[in-house]
């Protein structure tokens, strides 16, 4: 198995967790609460290179927050009981995009050894999985070792980090670690198992943990729709539900959109988004070139100045119009549901532009 850095490793996620392309630029200064409504399964289609979702969002491998500032020292509970030598500890649910806690307890003597956790996954592949521990000397999460178990077994990897303690039944030994999902919904099965440094490995019990997310769905908007040049404006629905236990605190959405129609491509100045917005009415929603133009893309206004919690529903009302003086074409139009630089979700909406 080739070994490799966590942050070169999440840069080569090829998932869904990076679908959203132009819309990185856009929305990723979105306000907390900024829930978009985009339905479907992330990844489920391919993309094009231009337009709708090219731009990926900012790359995997910004997103690990070790080089942060110094950060307060999390709370960590003592894992097991005083007859395991290593137990290991893992929240029941790691929802997309959130960190969620992790530990090793260790309750023997470790001199210079090493701690491995080995994950298979279950829905999503072991490449996109992040884990960090927590650096009490410098104050820092640090990105753990990882060895990848390469293409011929996508769903199993290796992570690994060093540790030394004078652990005891009396005295156990706590490492604070923390794991998050990049991609698609499942499951992780993590073992974790240290070599104490004089010879011995001891094992802890497998943990599971559901990996899930927001629910989005868009009502009416049908396959196949058509808009006419000068026309009425087509209204739909987004709305995001989160189906999880844990808030999401910086939840954003965007439209993107890409066609061409004979020699000429579809400009901003082509489309005309509007949302409607409490106490405001309808607002008109600024389309702007993608970074891989003639794509565009929009950052729908935040329906909530707070994280979305358990339960709650985001709901966008929008509507889409034709400029006159558009090309006659077939555009891929997109929405994206994302959480900081984590896309959550995305929904193809496909539509013909037509002279009448």
């Amino acid at each position: 198995m080739a070994r490799q850095s966590m942050s070169a490793r999440k840069a080569t996620v090829g998932s869904a967790a990076m679908v959203v392309a132009g819309l990185a630029l856009v929305i990723g200064a979105a306000a907390p609460g900024q829930a978009v409504p985009v339905a479907a399964t992330a990844g489920a289609r391919s993309v094009p290179n231009c337009g709708a979702a090219t731009a990926a969002g900012v790359p995997a491998a910004q997103r690990t927050h070790a080089a942060a500032a110094t950060e307060v020292a999390p709370a960590t509970a003592v894992t097991g009981s005083a007859a395991q030598k290593l137990a290991y500890g893992l929240a029941p649910e790691a929802p997309i995009g959130l960190w969620s806690s992790s530990n090793v307890t260790l309750r023997t003597p470790v001199a210079k050894g090493t701690v491995h956790l080995d994950v298979t996954t279950h829905g999503f592949i072991a490449d996109s999985l992040l884990m960090q521990r927590y650096d009490a000397k410098t104050h820092r999460w640090v990105d753990l070792d990882v060895r990848s178990a390469g293409s011929d077994s996508p769903n199993k990897g290796r992570f690994s980090f060093p540790v030394s303690a004078a652990a005891s039944p009396g005295r156990p030994a706590t490492v604070a670690l923390r794991v998050q999902a990049i991609d698609r919904p499942g499951r992780l099965d993590v073992s974790a198992s240290v070599d104490d440094g004089h010879g011995h490995t001891y094992r802890a019990p497998t943990r599971s943990t559901v990996v899930d997310r927001p629910t989005t769905g868009v009502t009416g908007w049908s396959d196949g729709a058509g808009l006419v040049r000068g026309g009425a404006a087509k209204e739909f629905d987004l709305r995001v539900k989160n189906t999880t236990k844990r808030a999401y605190p910086e939840l954003n959405a965007g439209f993107s959109a890409y066609g061409q129609g004979g020699d000429r491509f579809v400009a901003p100045k082509d489309l005309v988004l509007q949302q409607y917005v409490p106490e405001r009415g309808w607002q008109h929603v600024p389309l702007v070139p993608s970074g891989c133009d003639p794509g565009m893309s929009a950052a729908l206004v935040p329906t909530a100045k707070k994280p979305l919690a358990p339960g709650a529903t985001a709901v966008y009302r929008l509507r889409l119009a034709v400029a006159p003086d558009a090309p006659v074409a077939k555009v891929e139009a997109g929405l994206s549901v994302g959480n900081g630089d984590t896309s959550l979700s995305y929904r193809s909406l496909p539509f013909a532009i037509r002279a009448r």
